[in-house]
């Protein structure tokens, strides 16, 4: 009971602790590590071991769908080059430097070991630093390239990590044959995605509630990462292929109603996963510091603090030298995909926050229980582990902010000028459908109203492609968007007050109540999406 407890308490405090995040510009995660850390110090909090097996399941398997879901196939084919140049070669240099830096720090660590650990903090979470990066609007490229990275440099951060820690399992080392159970691997995982997500869709096609459908959102979910390792193949690269396929053809198989509560039930579960990782993590942290005398403090804390240098440095090394090279390579006067300016390869290189999947690794390793063997140097890799995310979350993640103010990489208005195109040509195909239905007055009103937003969506597109200021009202003859957001809000306003009144007097009950409430929240909805339509910066 203490436990469960002392974890509501944390989700309330990491609620509290991600509100502050938003006021100051900082990624949630470098609070709630801090949060961890201090938990891991806090006298009497319980010691809690995870189920090493249930660790990257639970933590990393919805977490990564829910990125991929997100993911955008055309804009990472455009950006494969640097996409691909982080993932493997940035995540190989990171798991080679961090491996020698401990091995020279601790000779005795075996190297299968040493290499599981470089295999643990190799890969980014970009998630803590775009959530940074869209506040500040900077080029589309650049959020694309730091998104498919977290995407594809976990799966290969994470296969580096199953090898080694086979490998210490076999008392052997990693070699040359490791190359072809890869390639295996690799191929497979691609093809079980695509398997799968068709028979997901297939499924969810007939799925009419939303709460079942949310339940087997998450049942198939955690099937696909658990049949992909019982296979012996990749979960994240599965569960990547997985949701990207699925993601295709939802907007078409899968109904608004169903969509819109599943994605607000995702975005909580993800928030969730977050905050617990780091709990769990307190909670382990602390058996392990109360088994430390001053000594062995010490003598950690410089282990950690020189392998978190190593993992930054390797990683703004890679990013910087492979942008150098590239430039020098194309002819000034071109443009590239490949190339990246020096100011934004700053940027990337410095993206570098660890998060769950290092967490999620961290404590999938051996414990010993059920009569196996630990892993050598379990606590050694753990707590260097959360000194790692903690030191690149607070270091990187607070000063993020500041960098990206002091090197001025502006938005390139690429998503803006396309929102408007999509919003034209939308419309007006739904103009065109209403034409060909008889002339009720139903008919008629909805035509009025995609004339009306087919009409300022133009407006917004016109004066985006000449680049001139956006002029709300402007030769409008439907009025300042200004006064119709302040219409819509006041005849909102006033209808939630009537009903409230006629739940006040006895007039109706909370079932009719609850009933025209949930009406007036959809009709909501639909109006604010109009008045976007209309003006964006205004709605």
């Amino acid at each position: 009971m203490l436990v469960f407890e002392i974890v509501i308490a944390l989700l309330l405090g990491g609620a509290g602790l991600a509100a502050v995040s938003r006021r100051i510009g900082t990624p949630y995660p470098a609070l709630v590590a801090l949060a961890g850390a201090v938990l891991a110090l806090v006298p009497g909090s319980p010691e809690l071991v995870l189920d090493p097996e249930l660790a990257l399941t639970l933590f990393v398997a919805p977490v990564l769908l829910d990125a991929a879901f997100d993911a955008s196939p055309r804009d990472l084919r455009a950006n494969w080059r640097p996409v691909a140049s982080l993932a493997l070669g940035a995540v190989a240099l990171t798991v080679i430097a961090v491996a020698g830096v401990i091995h020279w720090l601790v000779p005795a660590i075996p190297w299968a070991a040493a290499i599981a650990l470089g295999a643990i903090v190799a890969p980014p979470d970009a998630a803590a630093a775009t959530a940074v990066l869209k506040q500040l609007q900077p080029p589309h490229r650049l959020l694309v390239i730091l998104e498919g990275e977290s995407l594809f440099n976990d799966a290969s951060a994470l296969l580096i990590y199953r090898l080694a820690v086979g490998a210490m399992a076999a008392g052997g080392v990693l070699g040359w044959s490791a190359v072809p159970v890869m390639l295996v691997v690799t191929v497979g995982s691609l093809l079980l995605g695509v398997v799968l997500s068709r028979l997901s869709l297939r499924i969810n096609s007939h799925v009419e509630d939303v709460s079942t459908a949310v339940i087997t959102q998450f049942g198939s979910t955690f099937a696909v990462w658990i049949l992909a390792e019982r296979l012996h193949l990749s979960g994240i690269l599965t569960t990547v292929v997985y949701a990207m396929t699925i993601s295709r053809s939802a907007s078409t198989l899968i109904p608004a109603r169903i969509r819109i509560p599943s994605y607000a039930v995702w975005e909580v579960a993800v928030f969730v996963l977050n905050v617990l990782a780091f709990v769990l993590v307190g909670f382990q942290l602390k058996s392990i510091v109360a088994r430390f005398d001053r000594e062995t403090w010490l003598e950690y804390s410089a282990i950690a603090a020189a392998v978190t240098g190593a993992a930054i440095l390797a990683r703004i090394a890679w990013v910087m030298g492979a942008a150098a090279v590239n430039r020098w390579r194309q002819p000034p006067a071109t443009s590239s995909v490949v190339t990246l300016s020096a100011r934004a390869a700053v940027l990337v290189g410095w993206c570098g926050m660890r998060g769950i999947v290092t967490l999620a690794a961290a404590l999938a390793l051996p414990t010993g229980g059920s009569g196996g063997a630990a892993f050598p140097y379990r606590d050694l890799i753990l707590f260097t582990s959360f000194a790692v995310v903690l030191g690149t979350l607070v270091v990187q993640g607070l000063t993020l902010r500041p960098l990206m103010t002091r090197l001025k990489l502006d938005d390139d208005g690429e998503v803006d000028h396309e929102v408007r195109v999509a919003r034209v040509e939308t419309l007006r195909a739904g103009l065109e459908a209403t034409s060909e239905t008889p002339g009720t007055e139903l008919a008629v009103l909805v035509r009025k109203r995609y004339e009306l937003q087919l009409r300022r969506a133009r407006q917004r597109l016109e004066e985006r492609s000449s680049m001139g200021p956006p002029a709300p009202g402007a030769g409008s003859p439907w009025g300042p968007p200004t006064a119709d957001a302040d219409m819509v809000r006041a005849a909102m306003s006033a209808g939630r007050k009537r009903l409230v009144d006629l739940r006040a007097n006895g007039t109706i009950g909370d079932a009719a109540f609850q009933q025209v409430e949930q009406e007036l929240d959809w009709s909501e909805l639909d109006l604010q999406q109009i008045l976007r339509a209309a003006s964006p910066d205004e709605a």
